[in-house]
């Protein structure tokens, strides 16, 4: 038993996955690669941008995995919490621009 909400990652939980469906895992990892190399966009950058991701969707692994990654790829403490506050705004801003879909079914329910 664990006292987290997520399990951490062990080399026990990737070996069975990979077991499980090796061809789509390094399907999954060749892509992985691939979307991350130097591009047209740097890799330190394309690890920002999955930092703030990451934060949007609130997946805790990848959070940790591309904080990581953008350490590593040279990214500051300072880009890294810029990103987040870029995910952060995204977040609200969508909340915001969803508010007329309320706002149309409000109008809608008031003239029936």
């Amino acid at each position: 038993m664990h006292d987290r909400m997520y399990p951490l990652p062990s080399k026990e939980f990737s070996q069975h996955r990979r077991e499980l469906a090796p061809e789509v895992e390094k399907a999954f990892h060749d892509f992985s690669k691939a979307a991350f190399a130097d591009g047209a966009l740097p890799r330190k950058l394309k690890q920002l941008i999955a930092v703030a991701v990451a934060h949007a969707t609130q997946c805790p692994y990848c959070i940790r995995g591309h904080t990581q990654g953008a350490l590593q790829d040279g990214a500051s403490e300072r880009e890294i919490m810029e990103a987040i506050w870029v995910a952060a705004e995204m977040r609200a801003g969508a909340a915001f621009a969803h508010s007329v879909i309320a706002l149309e079914a409000m109008a809608e329910a008031t003239h029936r």
